[in-house]
């Protein structure tokens, strides 16, 4: 038998397919069937408008291949850059931004590290706060007005897929975001990543 497997590629891609998918299974299948993977931690509350806002600038400046933003349970992480991610505080997040690749420090536990002011200098000229630093500066977010106006298909979007906005919360998602920059919402974003686990600890 083993011969007639290892002659026909045909028959050796398929059993290989059918073992993968069977130990996939094994260990996908159970993990999301329990509470703690599923439903978010205590306090969790989707982004605000504004957040939301910063949290797509973030991608769509590529921030993600620089910076982590999920910190494994291992000593040196949690020592480094405090509590250890679990699946309960990124349940609103679509997509994930766990990312590989630290050429920036991990930021899932930046919010309320440092001030607004600290973000924005460090945005702005990031070797005026951080001398040894090899992040290039984002000025123009000082400039560029948000595109507000997109922020109530992006709240029903994300309401299709889980998060709970309310028809309140999509009816209003332009309030308090017209008039400001991409820089206001950079900085909402980054202040509030991991402040749900440091307010349990």
């Amino acid at each position: 038998m083993n011969e007639f497997i290892e002659k026909n590629l045909a028959v050796m891609l398929v059993l290989i397919l059918v073992a993968v998918s069977f130990g996939g299974m094994v260990e996908i299948v159970p993990l999301m069937s329990q509470k703690v993977m599923t439903e978010p931690v205590e306090g969790l509350k989707p982004l605000t408008p504004l957040q939301l806002a910063g949290r797509d600038i973030y991608i769509r400046e590529g921030c993600g291949v620089c910076h982590s933003q999920m910190i494994r349970p291992l000593r040196a992480e949690v020592e480094r850059y405090g509590h250890y991610s679990v699946a309960g505080e990124l349940v609103y997040d679509h997509p994930f931004l766990f990312g590989s690749k630290r050429t920036g420090p991990d930021l899932a536990r930046v919010g309320g590290l440092y001030s607004d002011d600290w973000h924005r200098a460090h945005l702005y000229d990031p070797r005026s706060v951080v001398p040894e630093s090899n992040m290039p500066g984002f000025p123009w977010l000082f400039d560029d007005p948000i595109d507000y106006e997109v922020l109530p298909a992006k709240l029903t979007a994300l309401r299709a897929v889980g998060v709970p906005y309310t028809d309140e919360d999509i009816a209003n998602a332009t309030q308090g975001v017209e008039g400001k920059v991409e820089i206001d919402a950079v900085v909402a974003y980054l202040q509030q990543l991991g402040t749900i686990i440091k307010d349990r600890r």
